[in-house]
């Protein structure tokens, strides 16, 4: 999945995506798309483990980016967003998300994120609906 021109509006200014460290990137499947976010100070728990709040908005922001990506003239917001994380990670790390497209409606997406440490192992696991609407 391109997400070039979302990720030109993502860094443009300030944002959530910005200030926690979020990197978006596009995949060669269309229906697929990725981010990484390394563990430091901007997302992580006073015990120095990856804040369970900070996946949850890394998956509801790239699955958004999907969305985006999939209807260009419109815009995703999130609707639901739904959880499990199953191991910590520590300050240091990096963290990679991938979500799937599940669902493509007119104007629902359903999106699976999978996020897994650098060794590959499974951290959470995120279920995101997007309510796709018009652009001003």
């Amino acid at each position: 999945m391109d997400i070039e021109r979302i990720k030109e509006l993502i860094y443009k200014e300030p944002s959530l995506s910005t200030v926690l460290g979020m990197e978006f990137l596009s995949t060669p499947e269309a229906d697929t798309c990725q981010a990484r976010m390394k563990v430091d100070e901007r997302n992580r728990q006073p015990f120095g483990f990856l804040s369970g709040g900070a996946s949850l908005a890394l998956a509801e922001n790239l699955a958004g980016v999907g969305s985006m990506a999939l209807c260009p003239d419109k815009i995703a917001v999130g609707v639901n967003v739904t959880g499990s994380h199953v191991k910590t990670v520590l300050e240091g790390d990096t963290v990679t998300a991938t979500a799937r497209l599940r669902h493509q409606g007119k104007t629902l997406h359903q999106w699976q994120v999978d996020i897994e440490n650098e060794q590959g192992e499974l951290i959470s696991t995120v279920q995101v609906t997007n309510y796709i609407i018009a652009s001003k």
